[in-house]
């Protein structure tokens, strides 16, 4: 393959009126002064079957990734979904502002900003609508028409926004694991998150009901005695059932199975959490590397109206989850207020947190009636036993959607094109050649 980087400055706030600094638009107090900029940066990914000549007459794909807070893929070589696309297309995968080399937001720049209101402002920012207005203007610069994106969960949420606001910038629009409800509260997510995953917990145990045992005896060691992860902080039960991630996956199930099959070793002292298995859950478990998910996850169901620290609330509804509860249950990948307490990577935005889940003006994220009557060809995986987003919100949402083709299957869970990416991928182009015509 062959890769080019790219560099763009876009402004911080796309929809301030020029030259306007009045309350909420672009001043110091809501974000940042009027005309500010900030870096986006994607990289290009082409096939070296195709000459420099061939390639540059290709269309584009530009590839969302999921989060919100994750950057970009890094690729060695293409494989999987990117190497059915470079068939077609030259791939931009994009680190979505705030992320890799893009303008970065974490524990050391965000203070930058000064107060912690400033901070939550700023971060106002970095929400959809703002990531579809970077992709526009990215398009306008490479001169490319209309072209095709590829969402994969929260890039699936991204998706829906394109379709909402820059339609015509859309050739076409392929989504894996990522059709968010259109209206509603981030309590319905939640609801329903908490259903499957619980399901999910049952399913896992079934497989390998001695885990079932080993989670039990973790979360009784953890109770009565102190064992810190790398970074110092303190593993407790409640980070330890975050080791639950591992269930939103086909394959990554087994990778928990082994993560806990080892976590023991015998010491002097008596038994202890062995250092590879903290060294494997730290990495679940702290935020230090995308701390804007945690920071921004619960907004991405923020539409006129304050999430409130929705998974928190909605645990109270649940309490098979909580951290005392027997039998022990693993989460998924909801956000708590405590994470703020807990992870060092994340001490130092709590205030931040606090403002961002109080927040009850969020803008809208999509335009239902534009949806409605869409044009754009569009199609959508949708996993029926995906725990992080919900099957049944998901075909409501598809049926708001003009043209939207669905593709539901039980065959992968939310990370499937980590599986068997360019089958799916493949399906899901032809599902769109064939709307087009």
């Amino acid at each position: 393959m062959r890769t080019f980087e790219h560099y763009f400055t876009v402004p911080l706030d796309h929809f301030a009126p020029p030259g306007d600094a009045s309350p909420g638009r672009g001043t110091p107090d809501h974000g940042g002064p009027a005309g500010e900029t900030i870096t986006v940066f994607a990289r290009e990914y082409v096939s070296a079957a195709h000459s420099e000549e061939a390639a540059a007459r290709l269309p584009w794909l530009l590839f969302l990734q999921g989060g919100p807070g994750g950057r970009g893929n890094r690729w060695g070589s293409l494989g999987g979904w990117s190497k059915a696309a470079a068939q077609d297309f030259r791939i931009l995968m994009l680190d979505q502002r705030g992320t890799g080399l893009s303008t970065p937001l974490d524990r050391n720049t965000l203070p930058r900003r000064g107060s912690a209101a400033h901070q939550a402002a700023y971060l106002e920012r970095f929400r959809a609508d703002s990531i579809v207005a970077d992709a526009e203007l990215i398009r306008h610069t490479l001169e490319s028409p209309a072209w095709t994106v590829y969402g994969q969960s929260y890039g699936g949420f991204c998706a829906l926004s394109y379709l909402s606001f820059a339609p015509g910038g859309l050739r076409g629009a392929l989504i894996t694991g990522g059709l968010p409800p259109l209206t509603g509260s981030a309590d319905d997510v939640y609801r329903a998150t908490y259903q499957r995953v619980a399901a999910r917990n049952d399913e896992y145990f079934g497989w390998y009901p001695e885990d079932r045992d080993a989670v039990e005896r973790i979360a009784r060691h953890l109770r009565s005695t102190p064992e810190p992860l790398p970074d110092g902080s303190a593993l407790t039960v409640e980070r330890f059932q975050m080791a639950g991630a591992f269930l939103g996956g086909n394959t990554r199930v087994d990778s928990l199975h082994y993560l806990l099959e080892d976590a023991f070793v015998d010491t002097a002292g008596g038994p202890r959490l062995a250092d590879t298995f903290l060294e494997q859950l730290h990495s679940v478990v702290s935020r230090r590397s995308n701390p804007l998910y945690a920071l921004m996850h619960e907004s991405i169901y923020g539409q006129g109206q304050a999430t409130n620290w929705s998974a928190w609330r909605m645990l109270g509804e649940k309490p098979w989850f909580r951290p005392d509860a027997e039998p022990l249950l693993l989460t998924g990948e909801m956000v708590y207020p405590w994470y703020f307490e807990q992870d060092p990577a994340l001490q130092p935005l709590q205030e931040v947190a606090e403002l961002l889940a109080a927040k009850q003006d969020w803008k809208a994220l999509y335009d239902p009636q534009v949806l409605a009557a869409n044009t754009v060809p569009a199609a959508a995986a949708v996993y029926s036993d995906d725990i992080y987003v919900d099957r049944d919100l998901s075909l409501q949402t598809a049926a708001a959607v003009q043209g939207l083709q669905v593709w539901e299957t039980a065959d992968f869970h939310h990370d499937g094109i980590a599986d068997d990416g360019e089958g799916i991928f493949a399906r899901l182009l032809g599902m769109v050649r064939s709307g087009g015509r």
